[in-house]
């Protein structure tokens, strides 16, 4: 992001707004966080009703922006677990005020989570705390 005086530009962050405004990037990274490292069909159970097809495109976008670190094990059967690097520790914390206004606009506008999301991680925030 390039700043001059009240002018501030946009355009090296047009990759990453591309990726984070798809349907399921903000509870990927925030199911991740919640929970750690996570292999492919835990990222599956978090999310619910997500495709195999879209998790899977959409955490090569997420790997692709260096928000996502995919980490390949030499196991048989072959394992792949999927983490946050250090943008996406640092976007995960800045996501959060964002999930929170979403969850609390919801509420005021008589929309109420649907019963079947409530135990999943993914639609839960757990707080840690940010290392610098």
């Amino acid at each position: 992001m390039h700043t001059n005086g009240d002018h501030v530009c946009f355009c090296p962050i047009k990759g990453v707004i591309d990726v984070i405004s798809k349907k399921w990037a903000l509870l990927i990274v925030n199911a991740i966080g919640n929970e750690g490292p996570l292999r492919f069909n835990k990222i599956m159970d978090a999310l619910h009703s997500i495709s195999p097809k879209t998790l899977s495109d959409t955490l090569k976008d997420l790997v692709a922006e260096g928000l996502l670190k995919r980490t390949s094990f030499a196991e048989i059967p072959p394992r792949v677990e999927y983490s946050l690097t250090k943008d996406g520790e640092d976007f995960r914390h800045a996501i959060i005020p964002l999930l929170e206004w979403a969850a609390s606009r919801n509420n005021h506008c008589g929309r109420k989570c649907v019963p079947i999301y409530r135990s999943l991680s993914a639609h839960r925030i757990k707080r840690t705390e940010r290392k610098f």
